[in-house]
């Protein structure tokens, strides 16, 4: 019977946290879902197309708020277990703070892996399926395409694109030079139009000046080693990518010479999630020790705990930008804001309890 109780009382405390958490979480989303709505009503052609617009880019805002609402359903869930005074029966049966937090910290950690293994594939999914070029990270603003081979050498460079529903790119406003294995001119292909799928690259209304300066117009296929997805791989942010398949595209990327430091961000900063979360739930259970009985301040502690968060997450983005630009390891820069907070509002809890 007695290692029956704290089971109880545990599933009763991350009932608790879940119910304040998804309450949160409904009318956060409740909330920019309806704005995003009406925002993009006059972008779309009817009602029913806004609904999945404003749906993508809610899911896009999910890791923004995620950590806040964790705090918020902390600090909800103990002023209900305070107001209804069961916080107070459960402290007098002898549990601390940290028996206490246990059940909080599961959940949080739980709501951390389910976000970073089941929405964030979901949501790249969504995000990805008709990618243009304003969502890619661009370079000179411009699309820029190089392949050698035995033959020689293919150089392009676009100005824009688009994703067909059969999943070729379709390139705007293409140029494309054709060199041989010395670097000399063979081909200049110009065209507004031109569509790369899996057989190469296929331009109609070509206008092509071969290397004796020669100028036609017509069709034109380029066979290429070029696909659709080595494509986008090149030009896609590093939110752009899966948690499940970030680390072999780091892998991928680091063999053919290209930079991963913000993919490397990513990763960890979706590995480490459910570890985030622990630490704004650590931060929620820091703000809502109390002493009073009666007359609990929710309020202010509530205000003081979402301007604290905002300053938290100013801090959080200085290390992520160091780990970007290399400053620090993208490992450290992702973990080392958690374990201050976490130490932070322990110290603070530890010192609370003993007064």
């Amino acid at each position: 019977m007695y290692k029956m109780k704290p089971n109880v009382l545990t599933l009763f405390l991350m009932r608790r946290f879940f119910v304040s958490f998804l309450l949160i979480m409904l009318t956060t989303c409740g909330i920019i879902y309806a704005v995003t709505f009406v925002e993009r009503l006059s972008s779309n052609p009817n009602a029913l197309t806004t609904l999945m617009d404003a749906w993508v880019r809610l899911l896009e805002y999910v890791p923004m708020f995620l950590p806040l609402a964790v705090f918020m359903g902390t600090l909800v869930a103990f002023y209900n277990l305070t107001k209804s005074s069961e916080l107070i029966i459960i402290s007098g049966a002898g549990m601390s703070p940290f028996q206490i937090a246990k059940p909080f910290l599961i959940g949080a950690f739980l709501v951390g892996i389910f976000a970073a293994t089941v929405v964030n594939p979901y949501s790249v999914n969504l995000t990805t399926r008709n990618l243009t070029n304003h969502q890619l990270k661009m370079i000179d603003n411009a699309i820029w395409l190089r392949e050698s081979s035995d033959e020689g050498y293919l150089t392009a460079r676009a100005t824009g694109m688009n994703i067909s529903k059969n999943k070729d790119i379709i390139f705007d406003d293409i140029t494309i030079l054709v060199q041989d294995q010395n670097f000399k001119l063979k081909e200049r292909i110009s065209a507004k139009k031109a569509t790369l799928s899996g057989h190469g690259i296929n331009i109609e209304h070509a206008d092509i000046i071969d290397e004796s300066g020669i100028s036609r117009q017509g069709e034109r296929h380029i066979d290429t080693k070029l696909t659709p997805q080595t494509v986008l791989d090149r030009y896609l942010q590093p939110d752009q990518i899966s948690f499940w398949k970030l680390p072999a595209f780091i892998h991928k990327m680091n063999a053919i010479g290209v930079s991963t430091r913000g993919h490397l961000v990513q990763f960890w900063t979706l590995l480490f999630l459910p570890l985030t979360l622990i630490a704004m739930t650590v931060l929620g259970i820091a703000f809502s020790q109390t002493k009073q009985r009666r007359n609990y301040n929710f309020g202010v502690k509530f205000s003081l705990g979402i301007v604290t968060c905002f300053g938290l997450y100013f801090i959080v983005n200085v290390f992520n930008a160091l780990g970007n630009t290399g400053t620090l390891p993208p490992i450290i820069a992702i973990v080392a804001p958690q374990i201050i907070i976490i130490t932070g509002a322990c110290t603070f809890i530890t010192s609370f309890d003993t007064i």
